[in-house]
């Protein structure tokens, strides 16, 4: 369940993934309203899950291949923006896809980078993130 003290879980305030308001964004994924109908939009959703700290959104959205039995989120780590640097298939009418992205967060007062390449499977009308491989960042 998304808290309402972390950015992002205001409906009317900006989608932490860089897209629209919240609510119109990103918002209802979380919500199980809808399903993201590319790749690179459930990518987007899940980065913006860890901003808001939708544990059971990343959970439900992980290939059963691949899903940890449970995770936790560090509450100290503050996502702060996206980069989508590439997207391999993915389309609403793909069965695979790749997306290559990089996020940037702060933990304290350091700066996080994670660079990374996903992979991401399409099963009965649904986006399901199977794994990444992290890259070195660029920037």
């Amino acid at each position: 369940m998304c808290s309402a003290s972390r950015p992002g879980a205001d409906p009317g305030s900006r989608c932490p993934c860089g897209g629209d308001a919240y609510g119109r964004c990103c918002g209802p994924f979380h919500a199980a309203v809808a399903v993201a109908p590319t790749a690179e939009r459930l990518m987007r959703s899940r980065y913006s899950a860890f901003a808001v700290g939708d544990a059971a959104y990343l959970l439900r959205t992980w290939h059963p291949s691949t899903r940890p039995a449970s995770l936790e989120l560090d509450d100290g780590l503050e996502w702060k923006r996206l980069l989508v640097e590439a997207c391999e298939a993915g389309g609403p009418f793909d069965a695979t896809g790749r997306v290559t992205f990089t996020a940037i967060a702060r933990e304290g007062g350091s700066r996080l980078v994670q660079r990374e390449r996903s992979r991401f499977a399409r099963e009965g009308g649904a986006w399901f993130y199977v794994d990444g491989t992290t890259l070195d960042p660029e920037l």
